[in-house]
């Protein structure tokens, strides 16, 4: 065990199946759906289903997903893009017009489609042997019977509180007694089970049209939102091809934009101009370094990134090795880089899903509701919790991320896989919001560049540079602290972790697989 490790859990390993998931409820659901002949893409659309109702404050059937699909980690990998579009009367004029120039996190004009659960079905129509109708039975069950509140949910749903009770009909759904949920404290949800139970039965048309549809609708308009049927009617799922850089030998996919996965790669890019391996895992010049590349990627990102089926984004220029030299060449280990300050949206609450089956079906998956408890509307009836993902949106014409009709708003949330030769390595991701290429980035180099297994490459202490501010976890050393602070860091301490991982690392030579999956959050990871 290394000395600057924090002992913690171990690996899982497995030969068959593997699943990691942020509870453990959804884990072993996951596994279930494996051992009855399922594919990793049923078994993560099983877990996700699950999440959606036992982690309420994470992800729901009124959020988005995207997910990385290779077939027996050999095949041609797929990207799924099941982000939601704005109304098509949402305008920025319109907004300019009524003198909002940032979209409230829980207005109606925060909520965008959601695309969640067409893309499930598009997903388990091209990689799953199961349908909706079989992989929702755990959610359905957990939602009309009970389920039992977890004590990293409890954590949230208390700090969410204040959030929920200004909320649409969240008092009558989500704070049972009037209170927040504790931990232990028995959730029942019929109203969304019958939902589930109708897209069970009818799928993504039990959603997006239909009685639903209807009541999602009314409860947005009655607040002054834009949204009609066509707009839920018209939603489709993006299937496309991913994009990716090398790193140390190993080729690194993500989801394109409006996916935010292209920062990620970025980052890659410039730290690939290190040898990180000069440095400890938890020294000044790893932190700085970290640091810088996310400046430089966030900076990059909030310039060029919309969604491609509205404005231009030229991934290919912005994966060069030459873009951004200027910024790449003048990093240095004793001084921070003169770069503007950016704001991108903070959107913390996502939950992601790593499934490998018998046949290294590989599955990287995510979902989410943007903010915690996202918009904090309940639809009247359905007991569907919408996101509120379009707050990420700018109003600002001329913007790469300017709020238009039927656009898709830049997104927070990204799954990645690494293949080598072809061959799927290792499928992970990292929860937490505007963390998450950051977190990645770590996790990914703590196995390259430092060597930890999967578990200690999650559990390792993580700080995130945002809105010039470097935040720090506990577990950070205090001379690291120190010295990020005299190289001109501001640095603050933070009580809540950063996000949350979960990772399959895959051996074909010995014919195993090894799971990590993050304390900061429920749950685990298991195989079998």
């Amino acid at each position: 065990m290394r000395n600057f490790h924090l002992a913690g859990r171990s690996t899982v390993h497995a030969r068959n199946g593997m699943v990691a998931t942020s509870h453990p409820q959804a884990a072993l659901a996951a596994i279930e759906i494996l051992k009855a002949g399922g594919t990793a893409a049923d078994a993560a659309i099983a877990a996700s289903a699950l999440l959606a109702v036992i982690e309420p404050q994470s992800t729901g059937i009124g959020g988005d997903c995207f997910a990385l699909v290779q077939p027996k980690g050999t095949g041609k990998i797929t990207a799924y893009n099941g982000s939601g579009r704005a109304p098509a009367a949402a305008k920025a004029e319109w907004f300019l017009e009524k003198g909002i120039d940032a979209i409230p996190l829980t207005s109606p004009h925060s909520v965008t489609v959601p695309g969640a659960i067409d893309a499930w079905a598009t997903i388990l129509r091209d990689h799953g042997r199961f349908g909706l109708d079989k992989v929702l039975q755990p959610a359905i069950k957990a939602a009309a019977e009970g389920y039992v509140v977890a004590p990293r949910i409890a954590f949230d749903w208390a700090n969410g509180f204040a959030k929920l009770k200004k909320g649409a009909n969240t008092e009558r759904y989500l704070l049972p007694h009037g209170e927040a949920a504790k931990t232990g404290d028995v959730i029942t949800q019929p109203e969304l089970a019958n939902t589930l139970k109708l897209i069970a039965d009818k799928g993504p048309d039990g959603f997006y049209k239909g009685p639903v549809a209807e009541d999602m609708v009314e409860t947005l308009r009655g607040l002054g939102g834009l949204h009609t049927l066509e707009d839920f009617a018209e939603h489709c799922t993006e299937t496309t091809s991913p994009i990716g850089t090398i790193y140390k030998g190993l080729d690194v996919w993500q989801c394109p934009p409006n996916g935010p996965g292209i920062t990620m790669l970025v980052m890659l890019n410039i730290l690939s101009r290190f040898d990180l391996t000069k440095f400890g895992p938890l020294s000044v010049e790893r932190f700085h370094l970290e640091a810088e590349a996310t400046r430089i990627a966030y900076m990059i990102r909030e310039q060029h990134i919309g969604d491609p089926q509205h404005v231009d984004v030229d991934v290919l220029r912005i994966l060069a090795k030459e873009f951004a030299e200027a910024h790449y060449s003048q990093i240095a280990l004793d001084k921070l880089l003169d770069l503007p300050v950016v704001s991108p949206p903070m959107n913390p609450s996502t939950v992601y899903i790593t499934v490998v089956d018998e046949e290294r079906n590989v599955c990287s998956f995510i979902n989410s509701i943007a903010h915690s408890f996202g918009s904090a509307i309940v639809s009247n009836k359905t007991g569907v919790l919408l996101q509120n993902r379009g707050a990420g949106f700018r109003i600002q014409p001329g913007h790469p991320n300017c709020i238009a009709p039927k656009k898709r708003p830049l997104h927070t949330i990204i799954p990645a896989l690494a293949t080598e030769n072809g061959r799927a390595r290792m499928s992970w991701g990292v929860m937490g919001g505007q963390y998450q290429p950051v977190g990645q980035v770590h996790v990914l180099t703590n196995v390259l560049d430092y060597g930890l297994d999967m578990q200690e490459a999650i559990d390792l202490p993580r700080g995130l540079h945002y809105e010039d501010i470097y935040q720090l976890e506990d577990g950070v050393p205090a001379a690291t602290v120190e010295g990020l602070k005299a190289l001109g860091h501001k640095v603050v301490p933070i009580g809540t972790p950063h996000g949350g991982g979960q990772g399959i690392w895959i051996d074909w030579d010995k014919g195993t697989l090894t799971g990590g999956s993050d304390p900061r959050k429920d749950g685990c990871a298991l195989g079998y």
